[in-house]
């Protein structure tokens, strides 16, 4: 009996060992794929690799001195944290939707004169879309090129990435070439009208001097931009500066509506083909604001959480912009064609004053968003982008704040001029070459299969998306740098012609 069951318990025995050894088989997949998954992960944009705020007192363990000591310097560390060294979800929200609607929000109530009020609200809700759409695929990029040099062990812990570095790593020399190009000339010009607003701002507050003297006065006060290293040191500014906008969009709101309309009130337009696409354009350059996208994810802790973020801060901006600018147009009307900023026909009053203070204080952080990406780029150049010295790093930026000063006094026409920058140089910078690299990077068949990131849902899949891109850019080079190109470039011309280079004062109101 025993030697017949010894056959059939060694089978048993066998197919418990085989069973095993599958076991143990699938426990190494398993744990070898957890592996792979977790690297992934790190690989795919879960950097933690940034300086920690509060790691610098949480080592000592010891009493007296070195308690002090400890606590001192994690307390230190903490306030850093809190007000200084920023690098969430929510510091990148406030950056973005901050960033994005600065100055413009005094210029819109202008581009609604020139489009008309159902124009002009199509329009926002339009290009609002269209540039978190473009926003997201530079995210796309930006991760995509991240994960192959993080792959290749490169190390990104003091070095900021820069978008015409994305597109050559992903693209090439030439690609690199053309952002570069198009980037630094967009941030510059972004800073230029940063200035003018400065000095047309505060002239409706003090007359005293001109907008020229005044432009003189915050360039210098911007020239300390300098001193913040990077946009990781930008958390209580982004914050600060969205609440300032936040209040003087509902002061124009409210303030229109408590005016009331002016007697015998038009609302024409639009009246011409220049004034309808200058006006588009202007809007175009409401929501092209991400160029600075890519040292905005840089700053992140986990620059994956982008994708979404661009989109929500567009929402809230609308509800800043759509209010502010219909109420300001249904006031005043055609009045606006000859007034670009929305504060010279409101009222001089205490909140009025506070919106101007206000507004300056935002273009003066604005300014440094721009100017910061030319800062490294510059650094970059001068091979002191790696120095630990902020000493050394600032007095080698000092250049770049002087062509933007000099070209502030030039060329001084508040309103005109961000239609010409939107349909010169936004149009590419922000909306082209995104979707086109986009395109290009993801067209192999090899390249769409190991994606970071895929398509999202509701598109198509990467046929949708790819079809998305093409309409983006050929709306953008039709209407954007197209009519939009003409139509600016005559308007900005007639303001040369009519107040001439180097004017003092560009629409300021004669005085009594």
């Amino acid at each position: 009996m025993i030697r017949q069951l010894e056959p059939s318990y060694i089978v048993l025995e066998a197919e418990l060992s085989d069973h095993s050894n599958e076991l143990k088989g699938d426990r190494r997949k398993r744990s070898t794929r957890m592996a792979s998954e977790k690297v992934e992960t790190i690989v795919a944009g879960n950097y933690m690799e940034m300086e920690r705020a509060g790691n610098g007192g949480g080592e000592a363990a010891g009493g007296g001195d070195e308690a002090g000591e400890a606590g001192r310097t994690g307390g230190k560390a903490a306030l850093s944290s809190l007000f200084w060294h920023g690098g969430s979800a929510y510091d990148a929200w406030f950056s973005c939707a901050s960033n994005q609607v600065a100055q413009v929000l005094l210029t819109l109530p202008y581009s609604f004169s020139q489009l008309g009020m159902a124009s002009g609200i199509v329009f926002q809700l339009f290009y609002g879309l269209m540039g978190s759409w473009t926003a997201y695929l530079i995210s796309v990029l930006y991760v995509e090129y991240r994960t192959r040099k993080e792959r290749e062990k490169v190390d990104f812990r003091n070095h900021v990435i820069q978008w015409f570095e994305v597109l050559d790593g992903l693209l090439g020399k030439h690609w690199r070439n053309m952002g570069l190009f198009f980037n630094c000339t967009f941030l510059l010009f972004g800073s230029v009208i940063q200035l003018i607003a400065c000095a047309s701002n505060i002239y409706y507050i003090n007359d005293k001097y001109d907008k020229r003297t005044w432009t003189y006065i915050f360039g210098a006060c911007c020239a300390t931009t300098v001193f913040i290293p990077s946009f990781h040191n930008y958390r209580i500014w982004s914050f600060l500066g969205l609440l300032m906008t936040t209040y003087t969009a509902w002061y124009l709101t409210i303030a229109a509506i408590a005016h009331g309309q002016v007697e015998g009130v038009t609302h024409s337009g639009p009246k011409k083909m220049v004034l309808y696409f200058t006006g588009a354009t202007n809007i175009l350059y409401t929501f092209g604001g991400h160029a600075v996208t890519v040292e905005i994810m840089h700053a992140m802790w986990k620059p994956q959480k982008f994708k979404h973020i661009y989109l929500l801060a567009t929402l809230y901006v609308l509800t800043l912009t759509l209010p502010s600018a219909s109420a300001v147009y249904w006031a005043f009307g055609d009045t606006l064609l000859d007034h670009s900023n929305a504060f010279s026909l409101l009222p001089r009053t205490a909140f009025r004053d506070a919106a101007v203070v206000l507004m300056l204080i935002h273009q003066f952080i604005t300014f440094g968003f721009a100017c910061t990406p030319l800062y490294f780029v510059w650094e970059k150049l001068l091979g002191v982008h790696h120095e630990a010295s902020p000493a050394i790093r600032a007095a080698a930026r000092l250049p770049v704040v002087l062509p933007i000063w000099f070209l502030a006094v030039i060329f001084p026409f508040f309103g005109p001029i961000n239609s010409t920058v939107g349909s010169l140089l936004v149009s590419f910078t922000v909306y082209v070459i995104p979707a086109v690299a986009h395109v290009a990077v993801f067209a192999p068949a090899a390249a769409r299969e190991s994606a970071v990131e895929r398509p999202p849902r509701g598109v198509g899949g990467w046929a949708g998306m790819f079809a998305v891109n093409c309409f983006v850019v050929a709306w953008v080079l039709v209407v954007g740098f197209g009519f939009g190109g003409w139509a600016s470039t005559v308007n900005f011309v007639r303001q040369v012609d009519t107040f001439g280079l180097f004017t003092k004062c560009y629409q300021c109101p004669p005085k009594h």
